[in-house]
C-alpha cells in the first residue's frame, strides 16, 4: 500500500487518541519507519502490523481499527488529499456508489503501481444498492465497511452496512448491502 495509507492511520491515531497512543501503535508494531512518504509504496505487512498493534494499544478489536480507518479515510484524508475527486464521485450517496466502480481508474493516474480493489455494484434499489468488493488483500472488509459508512456520514445520510457475503465464509469476495 502507499504511504498515504500508512499517514492516515498515524493521523487517526495521534489526532483522536494522542501523539503517545501512536508512539505506542509504533513500537508494539515493530515498524521501523520515522515517516511514510504518501506517493511511495510500502508492503502490506506495514499496514497489517500497524493495525494490529493499534487494536491492542487501542483495547480495540482490530476490525474496530479498520472500520474507524475507513470512515477517517473518506472524512478526512479524502476530503482533504482528493476533494475534487471526491466530490466529483456523485451528488448523493446513491450516485456515488454506482460511480465507484470507476473511481479506482481516476486514482491510478496518480498512484501507477497501485493494485487497487475492484468494486461492482448490483440490486441498485431507491434507498439501497449492493457493492460487490474484489480484492487479493484478505482482511481489509471492515475497512470497507468503515468505507461505506465514510460515504454516508458524507453525503449526511444514515446508513446502514450490512455484510452478506464474505471470503471468511468461502466465498470469491465480499458483498455489502448499503441502506440508507
Amino acid at each position: 500500500m502507499y504511504g498515504i495509507v500508512n499517514k492516515a492511520i498515524q493521523d487517526l491515531i495521534t489526532e483522536t487518541f494522542g501523539e503517545d497512543k501512536w508512539d505506542a501503535v509504533k513500537e508494539k508494531s515493530a515498524v521501523d519507519i520515522d515517516f511514510f512518504l504518501s506517493n511511495e509504496p510500502y508492503d502490506d505487512d506495514v499496514t497489517y502490523k500497524l493495525a494490529e498493534a493499534a487494536a491492542e494499544v487501542l483495547g480495540i478489536s482490530v476490525g474496530d481499527v479498520l472500520q474507524a480507518f475507513g470512515e477517517w479515510w473518506v472524512l478526512k484524508t479524502g476530503k482533504e488529499k482528493y476533494g475534487g475527486l471526491m466530490e466529483s464521485g456523485g451528488n448523493n450517496l446513491k450516485e456515488f456508489l454506482v460511480n465507484l466502480p470507476l473511481f479506482h481508474n481516476r486514482i491510478m493516474l496518480m498512484y501507477p503501481k497501485l493494485t487497487p480493489p475492484e468494486f461492482k455494484v448490483s440490486n441498485i434499489e431507491e434507498n439501497s444498492i449492493h457493492v460487490h468488493y474484489h480484492s487479493k488483500r484478505e482482511g481489509l472488509q471492515e475497512f470497507v465497511r468503515g468505507l461505506m459508512s465514510g460515504l454516508g456520514k458524507m453525503y449526511e445520510v444514515d446508513t446502514v452496512v450490512e455484510l452478506l457475503q464474505s471470503r471468511n465464509d468461502g466465498s470469491t469476495h465480499e458483498i455489502f448491502k448499503v441502506t440508507w
